[in-house]
């Protein structure tokens, strides 16, 4: 291996990381940042949705990447369910920590969830960022084209325009290194990757599903969603639809 790669894994090994934010006695991060100002949306309790009655093991065996979606719509409860699925609250420490429905490395749990909603009853098209803490959504961008534009940042994969929703992982990268210094950059990938695997499991079980996306145009994708590429940053992509009658 050869080039950033390799200089990416070597630099973050712990042989080489320097003293971490926490361990020099610098005040935490907060554990939800606001992306915007806009108009608060409630959510349903995420109990609400009702499931395929589908077993645990059936979802392992039957889940794929689904790119191609009915016309359905997402119900908001089906909407709140999946968000629960992901980065769902269970119990907070006062300025400390969350335990959510995924793992992440020292619960640092640092990322925000903008929703692309595309088909979702009740929800007018546009960004919204999902506030885990208070189990609701706030209105970020309610342009009319900009699943077309995000869409095509993500190199013409067409599934974001055409889905119910996609999901929008931004990486706080603070929270993260707050703990782990430079290391903490590994884990946000790491962490990604539980995020979305538990998003295609609940999709499933409501007679949708899920396609995950890599590929994008890094500053694109960060610029439509007004962030800076540095402190935060979109690392992860997935498109959501309910299946279609074939």
């Amino acid at each position: 291996m050869e080039g950033i790669g390799r200089e990416f894994l070597e630099k973050t090994e712990y042989r080489h990381l320097s003293p971490s934010d926490q361990e020099r006695g610098v005040a935490q991060p907060p554990l939800q940042v606001r992306l915007g100002d806009g108009e608060a949306v409630a959510l349903p309790d995420p109990g609400v949705a009702r499931d395929s009655g589908l077993r645990l093991r059936e979802a392992f065996e039957t889940r794929r990447s689904l790119r191609e979606y009915g016309d359905d719509p997402l119900s908001l409860a089906e909407l709140s369910y999946l968000l629960w699925s992901t980065q769902g609250v269970s119990r907070v420490i006062p300025d400390r920590a969350t335990f959510r429905t995924v793992p992440s490395a020292g619960a640092r749990h640092a990322f925000e969830t903008v929703v692309l909603a595309n088909r979702v009853e009740s929800l007018e098209p546009g960004a919204y960022q999902y506030l885990a803490l208070d189990h609701r959504l706030v209105r970020l961008d309610p342009s009319p084209d900009l699943a077309v534009r995000m869409a095509d940042a993500c190199l013409g994969q067409e599934m974001v325009r055409r889905s119910a929703a996609t999901f929008v992982w931004v990486a706080d990268r603070g929270r993260m290194s707050w703990r782990y210094g430079e290391r903490g950059v590994r884990y946000l990938f790491l962490d990604a990757g539980h995020v979305c695997q538990n998003l295609y499991l609940a999709a499933e079980s409501i007679g949708a599903g899920a396609c995950a996306i890599g590929a994008f145009d890094d500053q694109r994708v960060n610029e439509l969603l007004g962030l800076d590429g540095i402190e935060r940053f979109v690392v992860y992509l997935a498109s959501v639809g309910k299946r279609t009658a074939d």
